[in-house]
């Protein structure tokens, strides 16, 4: 066995919550570590003490560009390559007797689970039905260990017993092993009457609204005038979306290219040198390089709207790598993603995802609610919550004031007998939003949840106090505080109808 790479204090912290975890009982434990916190290190001490007391050891990836990344990234760290194999196709490093195989979970589903003591599943967040019934059956590995930047997969937690959480990508940034960001919201997509399949936007409806020519215009103008030539990775909705995008940058003498599922592992390679060389300046990418990429990314544009946490955060993470020079990435956002779901280093789970509803765990999606970032009037900058002033121009920033104006009434909150209450923090959040931002988050759960326009009446004045006049029917992602309040609601609800049955 080769020599390891030193550790850093974060990457120790993870290796001794593993093995803490271990002892305690737990045999599938799952480690979060956001971009920029050194994964391959620490998979490859995992690994090396694995061998060390006679394990053999399989590392499973979910996507076939990943097997060779991991065998360079594994020799790059330490582990020797004569011992390691690797399971896929007609692989030229096929050695069945090595201790290590770095496995795809593809050619696993066809030719089935290797013998093997100890599992490593990388990108964890990634659902393999195949892999997870295998887990939790008989014949499961002594030890199964989990790697993932958002291990927040429903269900992942009947198949994985801990989570451990050793470093946020806030405290990353902070201490320099992650890029600075900033994010401006230049362009708002009416996703009014857009289905929600499984979880997120349908993508073909989704690809036909991102596609009107005036969004495709607005992506490249932002780009052209705030990202000063920056290398740029694009996430587009489909092949047909990232086209036309592609088609607008070079219409404008931008040299871009786009990647999707089917361009070959050589020509991505090829790509990226190219990009890393500064010979392309876009990269238009269809749902490809969310995880396992290392190019020098100092800006994302971000033009598919999603309600996923995990697409999100693997999505922004691969521009928050530092690079010589890099002071901060930017990230333009024109699928509103940021102002539903919240700064990507405030998303965050502290607990796996079961599945099932039990007030445990609706109490924890409760908590874990973030609220929203702001968006700065004068240069549609997002700040962050909290934040006086706007990170790009300066400008200061309202603060909810101990008055409320509702349709020329003035309401004082908290203080005298009398006088309203001051309200929840949610409802706060809420009304400083403003009213036309709250009822087009309201007509978007009014759609989900296929309720009739007397619903969302009835709940935008349970938060405004009065009926939504003079109101546009746009329809926006709901946030955070808008789920929260109809939960509350709910339960006060029901509450309510449970003491009147006595």
């Amino acid at each position: 066995m080769g020599q390891l790479n030193d550790l850093r204090p974060h990457q120790v912290k993870a290796l001794d919550g593993l093995k803490e975890a271990i002892r305690a009982g737990k045999r599938r434990p799952v480690l979060q570590l956001p971009t920029g916190a050194g994964k391959t290190v620490i998979a490859a001490h995992i690994v090396h003490g694995a061998m060390a007391k006679g394990n053999r050891v399989a590392f499973i990836v979910p996507l076939l560009n990943l097997i060779d990344q991991t065998f360079e990234r594994f020799t790059q760290n330490g582990i020797d390559p004569a011992d390691i194999g690797v399971i896929q196709g007609d692989h030229e490093w096929r050695r069945p007797q090595a201790p290590v195989q770095i496995c795809s979970v593809q050619t696993l589903a066809r030719r089935g689970m290797p013998e093997a003591n100890v599992y490593v599943v990388d990108e964890v967040h990634v659902r393999s039905d195949v892999l997870w019934r295998h887990l939790m059956s008989e014949s499961a590995p002594q030890v199964a260990i989990g790697l993932s930047a958002t291990p927040w997969t429903k269900g992942l937690g009947k198949v994985f017993d801990d989570l451990i959480r050793p470093i946020s990508m806030q405290q990353l940034i902070d201490d320099g092993y992650l890029s600075k960001f900033r994010v401006f919201a230049p362009t708002h997509p009416d996703l009014t009457g857009i289905k929600t399949v499984a979880g997120d936007f349908h993508e073909g409806q989704l690809s036909e609204r991102m596609s009107q020519p005036k969004i495709v215009a607005d992506v490249v103008s932002t780009w052209l005038a705030r990202a000063n030539g920056a290398p740029t990775l694009l996430f587009a909705v489909d092949r047909a979306h990232a086209a036309k995008l592609h088609e607008e940058f070079e219409r404008n003498g931008v040299v871009s290219t786009y990647v999707d599922a089917n361009t070959p592992r050589e020509e991505r390679a090829d790509l990226g040198k190219r990009f890393n060389a500064k010979e392309i300046q876009v990269i238009c990418n269809i749902g490809t390089m969310t995880t396992g990429v290392d190019l020098d990314v100092r800006c994302i544009v971000y033009a598919r709207p999603t309600r996923s946490e995990s697409l999100y955060v693997q999505s922004i993470g691969r521009g928050l790598r530092t690079a010589p020079g890099k002071e901060e990435c930017l990230i333009l956002d024109h699928s509103d993603t940021t102002l539903s779901l919240g700064m990507v280093t405030d998303i965050d789970r502290a607990e796996l995802c079961s599945g099932s509803k039990d007030k445990a765990s609706e109490k924890e999606e409760k908590e874990r609610k973030v609220p929203a970032p702001r968006e700065c009037p004068s240069c549609a900058c997002l700040v962050p919550v909290g934040h006086r002033e706007c990170p790009a121009c300066g400008r200061e920033m309202k603060i909810i004031s101990n008055v409320v104006t509702l349709d020329g009434e003035l309401v004082e909150l908290g203080g005298k007998k009398g006088k309203t209450k001051k309200p929840e923090p949610v409802l706060a959040r809420l009304w400083d939003m403003g009213k036309q931002e709250v009822w087009s988050q309201i007509l978007d759960e009014q759609i989900n949840r296929g309720k009739q326009d007397g619903w969302a009446s009835h709940l935008y004045k349970s938060i405004f106090g009065v009926w939504p006049r003079g109101l546009t029917k746009k329809r926006k992602p709901s946030s955070f505080e808008l789920r929260g309040w109809i939960r509350s609601r709910n339960i006060a609800y029901a509450k309510s109808k449970a003491v009147k049955n006595g």
